[in-house]
């Protein structure tokens, strides 16, 4: 896909060549390729410095003067200085640019993206950006569309790269493509992505990696006393699954961190019924599963030396005549009874069970991923994913590798006072919807009654798992949010 080439010339052949665009600075390469038109170049840059704004782009023709078919060229702004976020953003646009254009064939001047930032990053970024802005959503209409063309080759030029320079243009297009099977897997219906379905992409995905894995269905569930999982199924003809999958890439470290992804492959709400006017979005109540794949695809390919469990219990929230009523009492794996005052409030539950299970196969570290409550929408928006946490030096890694990754994370504030709201069954040891102050907080609590002691952070992407409209790195619709998040997490601590 990538590849560092030492010399551009006018009788290179590409489709499109990307060149960044500052008001006081043009690279040696941009003024090479300006040779060729004539000086024209250097005149369209003065000119987009003056009428562009940042992150504007134009394409140029270059008329048979080069080989090169097309220059795109893209307004950085005159104090640019490399910010990923912006650079994603930048390049992503682009992206779709190219694809909309059918240009299979690219080259990119690393060195008039840098700024100050290291070059190592900005390949990274650009690698991440081409990967994400290329996603294209399936579509089931009857006149099929032809997929669009997508880019086969990159070329990177620039006297900053080393020699590990594809390296990095690499690692971030694995990035994008583990987040663009997130998306995937959360835009794809609900009545094609049953938890049956679910298994079978976890599956595939061991094979393709060589992950050790495991699902547990119905009856395994109740030998184990899987109650609360189980509770949440027992309303829906699709039997519920717990699949597992485990990377172990340093058998000699007795550290496993676990992630736990939410499975609902469709949420009505069960006999506390959610409207219906955006039910039909409920088939992402899956996302944090997909996020957990999607991390698990990104860590398959790049091998770091870690250990890793991916637990995910997946189920539907259905209503039938078995389905779980508010007052029922659900017995779960700890040992621990729950009663059910709101049956929307489902994710909780068979998080709870799948929590205990991940202690039980040996994790020492937990973090789970859901999207787990409309109250963290209310809190903040559709930008920033919330989280709950028992451990701050944990929750500070992750949120730094959530940073990095331009996926903000904001830690919610938790303790005794909300755990009490908890415990306000007559009937049971915990209560499953205390009511709708501190919502979030008390959901993300809920799940640690059954963490315990474990180190771990609960990250709900409920407002970040899906958006309505799209922006330069994909479409509306599932963002894949956390995938890439998760990942570099373990990455970055095993590099």
């Amino acid at each position: 896909m990538f590849e560092m080439k030492q010399q551009w010339d006018a009788t290179t052949v590409q489709d499109a060549f990307l060149l960044g665009v500052t008001s006081n600075q043009l690279t040696s390469l941009f003024r090479k390729v300006d040779g060729c038109l004539s000086g024209q170049l250097q005149e369209l840059a003065t000119q987009m410095a003056q009428t562009k704004k940042i992150g504007d782009f134009i394409s140029v023709p270059t008329l048979g003067k080069t080989q090169t078919k097309w220059l795109y060229l893209i307004y950085l702004g005159e104090n640019y200085n490399g910010d990923q976020h912006d650079l994603r953003l930048h390049i992503g646009k682009i992206g779709q640019a190219l694809q909309q254009n059918q240009l299979e064939t690219v080259g990119v001047d690393v060195d008039s993206f840098l700024g100050s930032a290291p070059v190592d990053d900005v390949l990274f970024c650009i690698g991440e950006a081409l990967s994400l802005s290329q996603y294209e959503k399936h579509h089931y209409k009857e006149a099929e569309e032809g997929a669009q063309t997508k880019i086969v080759s990159v070329a990177l030029y620039g006297e900053s790269l080393e020699k590990n320079g594809v390296f990095f243009a690499e690692r971030g297009y694995t990035y994008g493509q583990g987040t663009n099977m997130a998306r995937h897997l959360v835009n794809t219906p609900a009545n094609k992505m049953t938890p049956t379905d679910l298994e079978d992409v976890a599956v595939d995905l061991a094979m393709k990696h060589a992950f050790e894995y495991e699902v547990l269905d119905e009856e395994e569930m109740h030998r184990l006393g899987m109650g609360a999982l189980l509770g949440v199924a027992q309303g829906s003809s699709q039997p519920a699954k717990l699949i597992v999958l485990r990377y172990e890439g340093n058998p000699k470290d007795d550290c496993v961190t676990a992630f736990v992804g939410k499975g609902l492959t469709f949420d009505s709400g069960g006999y506390s019924l959610k409207p219906s006017a955006g039910m039909h979005e409920m088939k992402g109540d899956m996302g944090g599963a997909a996020a957990v794949l999607g991390a698990m695809d990104i860590i398959g390919a790049e091998k770091p030396a870690a250990n890793v469990l991916a637990v995910i219990p997946s189920s539907e929230n259905l209503i039938n005549g078995e389905a779980m009523k508010p007052g029922d009492v659900l017995h779960s794996l700890s040992g621990k009874t729950i009663e059910v005052r709101n049956t929307d409030a489902e994710g909780r539950l068979i998080l709870a069970d799948a929590l205990t299970y991940a202690k039980q196969l040996g994790a020492t570290r937990l973090i789970d991923v859901a999207t787990l409550t409309g109250a963290c929408i209310v809190a903040l928006g559709h930008e920033t994913t919330g989280a709950v946490t028992n451990d701050e030096d944990f929750m500070c890694k992750l949120c730094q590798a959530g940073a990095e990754m331009g996926e903000p994370i904001w830690q919610f504030p938790s303790g005794k006072a909300y755990e009490k709201l908890l415990k306000t069954s007559d009937v049971a040891d915990l209560n499953n919807a205390p009511g709708r102050p501190a919502g979030s907080i008390t959901a993300g609590l809920f799940l640690g009654a059954f963490v315990e002691e474990t180190p771990w952070v609960h990250l709900d992407i409920a407002g970040t798992s899906w958006l309505e409209k799209g922006t330069p790195l994909g479409p509306a619709g599932a963002t894949g949010v956390m995938a890439r998040t998760l990942a570099h997490h373990i990455i970055r601590a095993n590099k």
